[in-house]
């Protein structure tokens, strides 16, 4: 387990080395901490070339989607 700091650097610059190699979609997990999540959404996805969701089958996960055309 990282704490959220730590999470947060992690998810981006995951996502920034994903997206200079082109299209991906990779799974954050957050287990079950909805602060991690919205904090994800807020910080990082909300103003981001990405398409993410919360799955219905698994709410501690965001999937993200990169799609260089």
């Amino acid at each position: 387990m990282i704490r959220h700091k730590e999470a947060m650097e992690l998810v981006k610059d995951t996502l920034a080395k994903e997206q200079k190699k082109g299209s991906f979609a990779l799974t954050i997990i957050t287990g079950n901490s909805s602060v991690l999540q919205q904090r994800i959404f807020n910080e990082i996805l909300e103003d981001s070339p990405f398409t993410f969701y919360v799955p219905g089958w698994n709410l501690g996960q965001i999937v993200v989607e990169y799609i260089r055309l």
